[in-house]
C-alpha cells in the first residue's frame, strides 16, 4: 500500500496489537510506541511516516503530544483515535493541524482511507520538503543559542556581528559555531549552511 511507515502511538497493548496485526496484515510497515514521552525521544530518528496517534493516554495526551510535535517543527500527517467521540477534542485536534480523527472501534477501510490520504500526502510534499523536515530535526538538538549563531551564518554575517546582535564576544560565537558543528557532524562551512538553507534559515 505504501512504503512510508506508521507510527502507531497507544498506551493499551491490546489496541497496539490488534491494530498492528491489521495494518501488518495490510503490507504496512508499523512501529508502535506505549506513549508520547517514547515517541518524542525518538522522532528525531525516524523516517518520514504517519502518526497514528490516541487520544487519551497518561503523561502526555495526544492533544499535547500534537502540540510538541508542531513546536519542534515536525509536520508529519495525524490521525487522532479516540474511543470516547468527544467532539470538543476532535475540534482542537484538526485545529492542531490533525489530517482525520476517528472513533475507536472504527471499521478496517476507514482507517486504511486516512492512512492513504496521510501517504498522500507525504508523497506530494516532494524531496525538498522531506529535506527540510530532515534539516530541522538535526537543528532540534542545538541550543537556542547555538541556533541563534546559525541563524547569523545562514544570513552571511561575520562572528563579530554575530556576537554584536547577541551580546556575546566574537570568541563565544567561534565555540559556539564549533559546537554546533560538531553536533551536526559536518567539517567545514558549506555543508553546515547546506543543512541550515534546507531548513529554511536564512529565508526573508
Amino acid at each position: 500500500m505504501s512504503d512510508f511507515p506508521v507510527y502507531l502511538i497507544d498506551d493499551d497493548d491490546s489496541v497496539r496489537r490488534s491494530i498492528g496485526f491489521m495494518l501488518k496484515t495490510s503490507g504496512l510497515k508499523v512501529e508502535a510506541f506505549p506513549n508520547g514521552v517514547e515517541f518524542l525521544k525518538a522522532v528525531r530518528n525516524l523516517d518520514p511516516g504517519v502518526i497514528l496517534l490516541d487520544i487519551r493516554m497518561p503523561d502526555m495526551d495526544g492533544l499535547e503530544i500534537q502540540a510538541e510535535l508542531n513546536g519542534r517543527g515536525i509536520s508529519l500527517p495525524v490521525i487522532v483515535m479516540t474511543g470516547h467521540g468527544d467532539v470538543e477534542v476532535a475540534v482542537r485536534a484538526m485545529k492542531g493541524g490533525a489530517l482525520d480523527f476517528i472513533e475507536k472501534p472504527f471499521d478496517k477501510a476507514v482507517l486504511l482511507e486516512s492512512l492513504a490520504e496521510g501517504f498522500s500526502r507525504l508523497e506530494h510534499s516532494g524531496k525538498l520538503s522531506g529535506r527540510r523536515e530532515e534539516a530541522q530535526r538535526r537543528l532540534n538538538g542545538l541550543t537556542p543559542r547555538e541556533r541563534d549563531v546559525l541563524a547569523g551564518l545562514a544570513v552571511g554575517y561575520p562572528n563579530k556581528t554575530i556576537g554584536y546582535d547577541l551580546g556575546i564576544s566574537a570568541r563565544t560565537v567561534e565555540i559556539h559555531r564549533a559546537n554546533l558543528m560538531k553536533k551536526l557532524e559536518v567539517t567545514n562551512i558549506s555543508d553546515l549552511l547546506r543543512i541550515a538553507f534546507a531548513a529554511g534559515l536564512g529565508e526573508a
